[in-house]
């Protein structure tokens, strides 16, 4: 492991948005910029920087641009399946996803990553 690389952190748009009940559904896109600015601006809460922000958007919210500090990526299909991705093409550093999906946890923690669930971000 890298130590010395920061820590990444890949962020289950669709999971995170999803957890809170505030009519996201209406609009998935603007929902995905709000978590993004959120991000942009707050860090990962209880965490140092630096740290490399990825969030992972999907379906509605593709095209979702990226802004300093917060990497946006949209994911062609399933927005778990580009998590992996990205989770598996970092072996050598320390990696953090956000998301309570239980399969998307188990398929990241065997690649060695950490898991926190939603409520880390929205607090």
């Amino acid at each position: 492991m890298d130590d010395e690389a920061p820590l990444l952190v890949i962020v289950d748009g669709a999971n995170v948005v999803g957890s809170r009940p505030d009519g996201w559904w209406r609009d998935r896109r603007g929902a995905a910029e709000r978590l993004r600015d959120r991000l942009a601006e707050r860090g990962l809460p209880g965490r140092p920087a630096p740290v490399e922000l990825v969030l992972v958007v999907e379906g509605a919210a593709r095209g979702v641009a990226s802004v300093p500090g917060v990497r946006v990526e949209s994911a062609p299909g399933s927005g778990d399946d580009r998590i992996v991705d990205l989770t598996a093409g970092e072996p050598h550093r320390p990696r953090l996803v956000v998301t309570a999906d239980r399969e998307l946890r188990r398929r990241v923690t065997e690649l060695g990553a950490e898991v926190i669930g939603p409520s880390a971000l929205l607090h």
